[in-house]
């Protein structure tokens, strides 16, 4: 879909750029917005090279298993059929700690590969299980305590105070997490009692 509406926002803005006579402004538009973009990748990539490495190290060393230690009781409500010592577990914990730390982009690499491990265990390939359901909501929420992707775009972007996000986003994710789990919890009792 995304496809066909873009080639058409660019087609309607040229003509009607023709049409008002403003076909110069596109022009220096598409080269600021071309430089602007090289520069927010190399601002981008710097964070995230940063923060991917801290998880990369973080995974190796104790400081996963003492945040797990301090997720582990609401992790258990959440994901009560997981074991807390499983591959899965430690995979999906360290996507949460990710996205918890505002690192979408080093995030989604860690959920694939707890979703594929989750896939490997689930006996019908077809279908979500309940833990697979609650993982993706809390990834698509995105629950963050520090939205770092977002602080980086404001500052490069020469924000007077970038780090003012942090409280609606804070606002905005918790909402999103509470209503996806109250859902998730909801449809699941639903589905065992058609079961019955």
């Amino acid at each position: 879909m995304l496809n066909s509406i873009w080639p058409i926002f660019i087609i309607v803005s040229i003509a009607f750029a023709m049409v008002t006579g403003n076909i110069d402004k596109i022009n220096s538009s598409i080269f600021e917005s071309a430089s602007t973009a090289v520069e927010l990748t190399i601002t981008m990539l710097g964070t995230m090279c940063l923060w991917s490495g801290i998880m990369e190290v973080a995974a190796n060393t104790s400081i996963i298993d003492k945040i797990l230690k301090l997720l582990r009781p609401i992790l258990k409500r959440l994901f009560p059929k997981v074991e807390k010592d499983s591959k899965e577990y430690k995979e999906m914990c360290m996507n949460i700690v990710a996205n918890l730390l505002g690192l979408g982009n080093a995030a989604t690499p860690l959920g694939l590969k707890a979703m594929q491990t989750l896939q490997q265990k689930n006996n019908n390939k077809k279908a979500l299980t309940d833990t697979m359901a609650m993982f993706i909501v809390l990834n698509t929420a995105s629950l963050q305590i520090i939205p770092t992707t977002v602080i980086s775009i404001r500052a490069s972007l020469n924000s007077t105070d970038p780090t003012k996000i942090i409280v609606p986003v804070w606002i905005a994710t918790i909402s999103a997490a509470v209503a996806g789990i109250s859902a998730i919890k909801i449809f699941s009792k639903i589905e065992e009692k058609k079961k019955l």
